[in-house]
């Protein structure tokens, strides 16, 4: 038999207060934990990322469509390095020719025909191309004067060999493809 009285005079640890405030103390720490974790996650749905987190880098060789053009081109080849996001980034390229139109000295790209060294201001992503914007001082072909900088653009396109570099500085487009090195746009 069962003593009423018994179960009824019993005290819960949750009726005297301790226990009430274990359990707000574990709920309160899992709300804390829950957003702190959450913060520090970056969202991973399709269409979530914002302008500002698209990034674009790359180091590559290549060569400009046409050399130099004219009637008898000679071939520039370019050392290109870039990397930018959302913040920022920064812009490298230069251009190198041969000493000679033919001979021996004509491989040899030795000569600094152009140098672009700027700072990228902004950068916009559409699937595997990257278009970035900035000011860059510029040497050689298309300079700026002393101290001065002009608007740069810098079209590229994600990949290794083939993929392509537009370049539109000093009123000048160079079309670029890459014969070594990558670009990555993400």
């Amino acid at each position: 038999m069962v003593d009423n009285g018994s179960i009824f005079q019993r005290v819960s640890p949750l009726n005297r207060g301790l226990g009430w405030r274990r359990l707000w103390l574990w709920v309160g720490a899992a709300l804390v934990l829950a957003a702190l974790v959450g913060s520090t996650s970056r969202p991973i749905s399709a269409g979530a990322s914002k302008e500002r987190d698209h990034q674009v880098s790359g180091g590559a060789r290549t060569i400009i469509e046409g050399g130099t053009g004219g009637a008898a081109p000679l071939p520039v080849t370019t050392v290109l390095a870039f990397h930018a996001n959302g913040q920022g980034g920064a812009f490298e390229c230069l251009a190198l020719a041969p000493a000679t139109a033919t001979g021996a000295e004509s491989g040899t790209f030795e000569v600094n025909a152009m140098y672009v060294t700027g700072k990228v201001t902004s950068v916009h992503v559409t699937g595997r191309t990257a278009v970035m914007n900035g000011t860059a001082t510029v040497t050689g072909l298309g300079a700026t004067p002393p101290g001065e900088t002009t608007p740069f653009t810098a079209s590229v396109t994600a990949g290794g060999p083939g993929a392509t570099v537009v370049l539109t500085v000093s009123g000048l487009t160079f079309h670029e493809i890459l014969l070594e090195g990558q670009i990555t746009v993400g």
